[in-house]
């Protein structure tokens, strides 16, 4: 079992419908937040104590921004979950470089950034005998690439092949990877997408739950969360 309370934990991407039920969940059982993301008031408005950074996780710069926060609030950086992502809805003929771009900057890139940067903290703690743990959402998409969601599907696949290898490098300095990949879920992201509209989804899994399932994998013993681990939430 990994410790949670007065662990410190970064979120990025923390006032998404996703990353904010995860701060809840994690200031529950006691971790001590930094929550990241691009609006301060959005942040604010969370009403979930931590310490406050922002910025554009895509900018040159930020993830080290982010990394240092963290240490300056808590003196220690024992896990990072990265829950920025954005969507878009369309077929193939319909995805500009642009637009691949900016999917790609957000959902994968801006991880790699993040982690590269919280590397030699996470390291820190390992060796402090800590258990440090790291969390991506590549989502079902990863599992199941899906028509109208191409290009949305490609960069969270990478984002999981990405996680896949980076796991077997981190585990030789004691930290943990998982990688989660619930279905749909209702959160808002789907209703604001860089480009096209929400087909009409079946109703999705709820957020709370899916944050719930996420963090009891922080502080168990898990290295994967497929789309079959978040069947039957309630």
């Amino acid at each position: 079992m990994t410790e949670l309370s007065g662990r410190s934990f970064l979120i990025v991407g923390a006032s998404g419908g996703l990353g904010a039920e995860l701060a809840r969940e994690l200031h529950q059982r006691g971790a001590l937040l930094t929550l990241a993301g691009r609006s301060a008031t959005n942040l604010q408005n969370l009403g979930v104590p931590g310490s406050i950074v922002t910025g554009d996780v895509t900018a040159p710069g930020v993830p080290e921004a982010y990394v240092q926060a963290a240490l300056d609030a808590h003196q220690a950086l024992d896990g990072v979950i990265y829950a920025a992502g954005a969507v878009a809805f369309g077929s193939v003929t319909e995805v500009t470089d642009d637009l691949a771009d900016a999917l790609w900057k957000v959902n994968t890139r801006g991880w790699m950034s993040v982690l590269r940067a919280a590397l030699p903290a996470l390291t820190t703690s390992a060796e402090a005998g800590n258990a440090p743990v790291v969390v991506t959402l590549s989502g079902v998409v990863a599992e199941a690439p899906t028509a109208g969601l191409a290009a949305y599907s490609a960069v969270k696949s990478a984002l999981h092949a990405f996680g896949v290898a980076a796991s077997r490098e981190l585990r030789r300095s004691g930290i943990r990877l998982i990688d989660a990949r619930p279905g749909h879920t209702e959160t808002e992201l789907s209703l604001h997408p860089l480009a096209g509209e929400r087909p009409p989804f079946p109703t999705g899994l709820a957020p709370q739950a899916v944050a719930r399932r996420i963090v009891d994998a922080l502080a168990g013993e898990d290295k994967d969360l497929p789309s079959t681990s978040f069947q039957g939430l309630d």
